[in-house]
C-alpha cells in the first residue's frame, strides 16, 4: 500500500518548502556591463554561505558580489580581477564562473570554494571544479580570480542537534532526514519494529504507487534494444 513519505515531501502531493527569499539581501552576481567599482561594505546574507561585497560601481549603481579572500572595504574591483576565462592564465584559481556569457555567475559560489583553469583552447576553456569534475566553458564566460571568502565553514562541528535545527530552519530546508529503516511500518515501506531485522528493504514492485516506489527501483526495461 502506498504511503505519504517524508522523503517525498518536496514532490507532488506534499507540502511545499519555500525559500525565505524576502530575508535575502539581494542577488550576488556580476553586472552585465564592465565590472569596475569600490567595495563599500562586507555583509552577511542568509541565502549565501559566503560573505558578500557591497560594491558601488563607476556608474553610481550599487550591487552585491561574492566576497573573496584578501580584500577589504575600500579596495577596488577592476576588470583585471573579473574578466573572461580566455584572459585568465592556466593554473589560476577562479570562482563565480558564468554558465553563459553575461549571466552574472552560476558556478563555484560557496564559502571557501575555488576552481582551477586547466586547459585553454580557441573555442573552449576547461575548468576543474571543486567536485573534481572538469567542465567546459565558453571563452567569453567571465569569472573572478581568487578564492571565495568564508573558508573552513564546514570544519566547525554543530555539536548539538539544536544548532543544526536552527541552521536548516534559516534556509527552510527539510530536516532531520530519517532513514526508512528507522521508521515505523505505517510510515515507510522499509520500516518495522523488529530489532533483529532493522530493515526489510527490497526492490519496489512493478507499477508501484509513489508511496511504495522507493529504494531499489526496478528498471523500466531490460535487454538490448532491437
Amino acid at each position: 500500500m502506498g504511503k505519504n513519505l517524508i522523503q517525498q515531501a518536496r514532490g507532488k502531493g506534499g507540502p511545499t518548502y519555500r525559500s525565505p527569499s524576502f530575508r535575502y539581501k539581494g542577488e550576488a552576481k556580476f553586472p552585465s556591463t564592465e565590472v569596475s567599482g569600490v567595495i563599500t561594505d562586507i555583509i552577511s546574507c542568509q541565502g549565501h554561505s559566503a560573505p558578500l561585497f557591497e560594491v558601488k560601481y563607476d556608474d553610481n549603481t550599487c550591487g552585491y558580489m561574492i566576497a573573496s579572500e584578501g580584500k577589504r572595504v575600500g579596495d577596488k574591483i577592476t576588470g583585471e580581477s573579473v574578466t573572461a576565462l580566455k584572459n585568465i592564465p592556466e593554473g589560476s584559481f577562479v570562482y563565480n564562473i558564468e554558465a553563459r556569457p553575461k549571466d552574472g555567475g552560476k558556478f563555484v559560489r560557496a564559502g571557501g570554494a575555488f576552481a582551477k583553469v586547466v586547459t585553454k583552447t580557441k573555442d573552449r576553456i576547461i575548468v576543474l571544479l571543486p567536485s573534481k569534475k572538469q567542465k567546459e566553458f565558453h571563452p567569453e564566460c567571465r569569472a573572478a580570480i581568487g578564492v571565495v571568502a568564508g573558508g573552513g565553514r564546514t570544519e566547525k562541528p554543530f555539536l548539538k542537534a539544536g544548532n543544526k535545527f536552527f541552521a536548516m530552519k534559516a534556509k527552510n530546508k527539510l530536516w532531520p532526514i530519517v532513514s526508512g529503516s528507522a521508521q515505523n511500518a505505517v510510515d515507510h515501506p522499509f520500516g518495522n519494529k523488529r530489532s533483529s531485522r532493522k530493515s526489510k528493504a527490497r526492490p519496489a514492485p512493478n507499477n508501484a504507487p509513489p508511496g511504495r516506489n522507493v529504494g531499489m527501483i526496478r528498471p523500466k526495461r531490460t535487454g538490448r534494444k532491437k
